[in-house]
């Protein structure tokens, strides 16, 4: 059995399709949790009312803080993490099991494959549409054709929903704060996996959720995320995704003779970067004003 841990800000309509999803197409009984950033529009309300486990923010503190902290609440060691604005097909959890099964370790990452209305040519993500918003949802004709596309698995990386061993969550210390509210997190994240040795990335073909895209993101104010990986890592994130995860497909899984502690070297590019942000920017957390909402700094409430 999983944890699955969904953060929400204002999301009601969403929120229902996702968790309804879960409790319909799921073979196992997982635990679900949901963050609620404000949670006015009755989101509360609803999680109250049908005995869900939450947490919550008076504001929105943004994904970093959010997912952090449901990942603590977590009692199941496998943890999966996806938004609100997904679906969830049948068969989804049973073909994340048979990919952990697969492999003799838990330094894993193993990633749901998405189905869209637009893909803006990703190559990880199948384009059907299904409808645009839970208002114009086909959920017979998702059900009916979600498994139109055959392909399987995929090594490499994706977005969510991610499934991780909270174990090494912890260990490489889950989302880093200076990207609060979140933009380029999840690269940040893949990145000290790969530091910690983790050379089991997946996507797996056979998980599969329908998302809508966007339904928060939009409305925020988002962090120079890429900006921030490069001050942090002194390469790019293109860099990153070209010339670094590639190397898990090597023989020696990317640990050559030249970097035997899978130490990340900085670039021309990253320092030339580097040096452009610095004579450029001061660079304040962005997502500063998250900190009032910290837990013993604002108010944090949890339930079931």
């Amino acid at each position: 059995m999983f944890s699955i841990v969904i953060p929400s800000w204002n999301n009601l309509a969403y929120l229902k399709l996702c968790v309804e999803s879960l409790q319909r197409h799921s073979q196992f009984n997982h635990e679900i949790i949901v963050h609620l950033n404000d949670g006015s529009d009755g989101s509360l309300a609803w999680i109250q009312a049908q005995g869900i486990k939450y947490t919550q923010s008076d504001k929105n503190v943004g994904v970093c803080l959010s997912v952090n902290h449901l990942f603590a609440q977590a009692k199941h060691d496998w943890v999966l993490y996806m938004n609100d604005d997904m679906v969830a097909a049948p068969g989804w959890d049973k073909a994340f099991v048979d990919a952990i099964q697969s492999v003799d370790t838990d330094l894993a990452l193993f990633f749901g494959t998405l189905i869209q209305p637009e893909t803006n040519d990703h190559p990880d993500i199948i384009k059907q549409n299904f409808g645009t918003s839970p208002e114009n949802f086909d959920e017979t004709a998702f059900l009916k054709h979600y498994r139109l596309d055959g392909r399987g698995d995929k090594e490499g990386a994706s977005l969510q929903p991610t499934l991780v061993h909270k174990k090494w969550w912890t260990m490489v210390g889950g989302y880093s704060l200076e990207f609060s509210p979140g933009m380029s997190s999840d690269d940040d994240l893949l990145m000290k996996f790969w530091v910690a040795g983790c050379r089991n990335f997946r996507v797996v073909g056979a998980s599969r959720f329908y998302h809508f895209g966007c339904a928060s993101t939009g409305r925020i104010k988002h962090n120079q995320g890429g900006h921030i990986f490069v001050m942090k890592w002194g390469i790019t994130q293109l860099e990153f995704y070209r010339y670094i995860l590639p190397t898990l497909r090597q023989p020696d899984g990317g640990k050559t003779a030249n970097n035997p502690y899978n130490a990340v070297r900085a670039t021309w590019l990253g320092k030339l970067r580097r040096l452009r942000y610095t004579l450029r920017y001061n660079y304040p957390l962005e997502g500063i004003e998250a900190w009032d909402a910290l837990p013993g700094r604002g108010e944090w409430r949890e339930g079931n």
